[in-house]
């Protein structure tokens, strides 16, 4: 091994021990005192890998939405996630004619079976409603954000206003 190979290795597996040495507990010295303070930790992700029954959002964006007799309905338009991650609702666009003329409706996720295609094993996305319950329900607001208001942006102080009367 060169001098150099040697030298880089060296000096990756020192920089891969780093973060070993900081997750363990933190010791501080006062008066001849130990006080230890644990390191917070991430949750572990469960799995390295898509599991069975899972699906990626990618699969979901824009795919198409079947009624129960097999209609085309509509798409996926986006996905809302709460503060935990879970997501909160499935935005469907419907009604819809090349783009024009549908509106958005929220379904749970609960509301949307998935079913794999055997041959491809792409999802199948399915809801008990047709396109006439899903075009009286009430309209979902991508737009609007309620948060923006009470989103705490920044903490600098307005500027002072100035009396331009003089």
């Amino acid at each position: 091994m060169s001098r150099m190979t040697t030298t880089a290795a060296f000096a990756a597996l020192l920089l891969a021990s780093t973060p070993l040495a900081f997750a363990q507990t933190a010791g501080t010295t006062t008066d001849h005192t130990t006080t230890t303070t644990a390191v917070p930790t991430r949750p572990a992700v469960p799995a390295n890998h898509l599991m069975p029954g899972q699906i990626r959002t990618t699969q979901m964006d824009g795919a198409t939405v079947y009624d129960a007799q097999n209609q085309n309905i509509g798409d996926v338009k986006d996905i809302i996630l709460d503060r935990d991650g879970k997501v909160a609702a499935v935005v469907l666009d419907v009604g819809s004619f090349l783009g024009m003329g549908g509106k958005f409706v929220a379904v749970s996720m609960n509301d949307i079976k998935v079913t794999f295609d055997n041959n491809s094993n792409k999802p199948r996305f399915t809801v008990d409603m047709n396109k006439d319950q899903l075009k009286s329900a009430q309209a979902y607001d991508l737009n609007n954000d309620a948060n923006k208001a009470t989103r705490n942006t920044g903490s600098s102080t307005p500027p002072a206003t100035t009396n331009t009367n003089r």
